[in-house]
């Protein structure tokens, strides 16, 4: 089949950026867009010419690596799946596809299809995890968890951080992400302790790094691949406004950026704040 490839090059983040097009001749219905990008590629450096760079690592939809819009719509037109597992099949032969990279401010753009998503690792580092020693590992049922709280929790943490939901909601807002990482440790008896203060410096994070306000609007659950329910932004904001009305007297030490292993954020912490 034969497909038309109108894709984004940019150098860098402050090098102008155009799109550039190509012509695919011999892409085969059953590989995924990564392969048809691939077969561009080897086009491109056989001619002497710099290949698109495109984020990518296990192709079977579960490390979050790669993604970038389609025709608009983030990892493309078919719901619940990652531009590694949308075979060229879903497209039509002769068909215009048009790809560009996630539009964020705080994903900023690397080269052609790749942005910076550290704005993400600084989030979770903020506060997504469990800090309270539990000793040796503990028997598999010392701890019981009801099945509707491990099964909130694991549709949660299904949550592989690609980024689709802050570039397809129109206010570039990454609530849904977050919500993901606070839910599913909030939901288990494990991370009961912590989840207020959790709520409170993962938001902090986030609402530092610059992603914008959830209206819930709706397109991050709709294009997410793995169908993260808005349930989780409305448990999101209710831990973080039950957190910061019990500490709200000491909310200047715990409204506090993560950024001491972030190269290159421009965030700027209180040496004062504990």
């Amino acid at each position: 089949m034969r497909v038309t490839l109108k894709i984004w090059r940019q150098k860098g983040v402050n090098a102008p950026g155009k799109f550039v097009t190509y012509r695919v001749d011999n892409a085969n219905p059953d590989m995924s867009m990564l392969e048809c990008l691939d077969v561009l590629n080897e086009e491109l450096i056989e001619r002497g010419e710099d290949p698109v760079a495109f984020e990518h690592d296990c192709r079977e939809g579960i490390c979050g690596s790669c993604g970038f819009m389609i025709n608009g719509i983030a990892h493309g037109p078919l719901p619940a799946t990652t531009v590694c597992q949308l075979t060229m099949r879903h497209f039509k032969d002769g068909e215009e596809l048009t790809l560009e990279p996630w539009r964020a401010r705080p994903f900023k753009l690397i080269k052609d299809l790749v942005v910076d998503r550290r704005s993400f690792d600084r989030i979770i580092a903020a506060g997504g995890y469990i800090s309270v020693s539990t000793g040796s590992a503990p028997d598999a049922n010392a701890i019981p968890v009801p099945k509707q709280a491990a099964d909130r929790a694991m549709d949660a943490a299904a949550c592989i951080g690609c980024g689709a939901c802050v570039a397809a909601c129109p206010n570039a807002s990454a609530a849904l992400f977050t919500g993901a990482k606070i839910a599913h440790l909030g939901i288990l008896p494990q991370g009961k302790p912590e989840r207020n203060v959790r709520a409170i410096r993962m938001v902090t994070q986030m609402n530092a790094e610059g992603f914008g306000g959830c209206t819930n609007i709706g397109e991050c659950t709709a294009v997410c691949p793995k169908e993260i329910p808005l349930e989780v932004i409305a448990a999101m904001n209710r831990d973080y406004f039950r957190g910061s009305w019990r500490a709200r007297d000491n909310l200047v030490t715990t409204l506090r950026p993560f950024t001491e292993w972030s190269y290159g954020s421009k965030l700027k912490v209180d040496p004062s704040a504990d």
